[in-house]
């Protein structure tokens, strides 16, 4: 079941339109990419999502009915540009966030103390939110952004500024929070986190969505039959073979390496069992385009 029906929408902009006819539809209980160049239009839906502006046409449903101010108590925000109150006590601020989203004060320091702990940041509750890492505000906002346990989460470039550790941390706080019935949308430039963490994508380039499906259905979509393998035995046969195109050729300690592409076998199975004529394969996978690959030749394309 759809959370999210995003159905023909448009929005304008002293002449200039930041989406055309967008259609987006995100599954309860899924990680959805949303993806783009910048100035694409991600954050003028985002904003939408959020009753911060209007569309100027379409229409957004929310748990199939339509979009209201009421479901913003439902939705957790966390933006790409972060603001906390620099001059506020970390613990004093997190709570008053809370309280924002309906909770009750003494619900929003129990859980916060739990998280706290949980990101390592328990020993600044009392320090001014200035004191604090570029890092360790990004941690307070994300833990006020989910903490209210809202249905919707979004999160514009989570990853930004932290290190491969912290990163990683919040990485599985989004899996742990999907995998208790939160839906996610996820916007980011970061393709290696999208193809890691997201059932489905929209990319959206000049306003339009250009390309949407499951993450598997769009690698498939543009995979071209380019397969590595590990084989021993007389290269030459694969170098001389006009059914396959050897893109790439090594050699290791114990066997030797190729990537090839067919040039007319189309099934995986009946690739191998010709390869196994021509040389003695050790490993064989196939290549699949990254979903970086697939950005920046769908924009280009575009």
């Amino acid at each position: 079941m759809a959370l999210i029906e995003a159905t023909n929408i448009v929005k304008d902009y002293a002449g200039h339109r930041a989406l055309d006819n967008l259609n987006i539809n995100v599954e309860e209980g899924t990680i959805y990419g949303l993806l783009g160049p910048n100035g694409a239009g991600k954050t003028t839906f985002i904003r939408i999502l959020n009753q911060i502006t209007m569309p100027d046409s379409g229409e957004i449903l929310f748990d199939g009915h339509k979009l209201c101010a009421q479901d913003i108590a439902n939705i957790g925000y966390l933006p790409e540009e972060r603001g906390l109150y620099k001059k506020m006590a970390v613990g004093e601020q997190a709570i008053f966030l809370a309280q924002l989203k309906g909770m009750s004060k003494a619900d929003a320091k129990a859980k916060l103390k739990v998280w706290f702990e949980k990101f390592g940041i328990a020993d600044w509750w009392h320090r001014k939110v200035e004191e604090l890492s570029k890092g360790m505000q990004q941690k307070v906002q994300f833990i006020t952004t989910v903490l209210h346990q809202p249905r919707l989460l979004i999160f514009d470039e989570p990853f930004s500024g932290f290190d491969p550790i912290n990163a990683n941390l919040l990485k599985n706080e989004i899996l742990e929070l999907r995998n208790n019935g939160a839906t996610v949308i996820f916007s980011t430039h970061n393709m290696a986190s999208v193809e890691e963490i997201c059932n489905n994508i929209t990319l959206i380039n000049k306003s339009k969505a250009v390309l949407s499906g499951s993450v598997w259905d769009v690698k498939q979509q543009y995979k071209e039959n380019m397969f590595s393998i590990k084989f021993t035995g007389d290269a030459n046969n694969l170098l001389t073979d006009n059914k396959i195109e050897v893109l790439e050729n090594g050699q290791t300690r114990d066997y030797q390496t190729a990537v090839i592409r067919s040039k007319e076998i189309t099934s995986a199975n009946e690739l191998i069992r010709h390869v196994l004529e021509k040389v003695d394969i050790v490993g064989f996978e196939e290549k699949l385009p990254t979903m970086n690959d697939i950005f920046i030749k769908t924009v280009t394309k575009q």
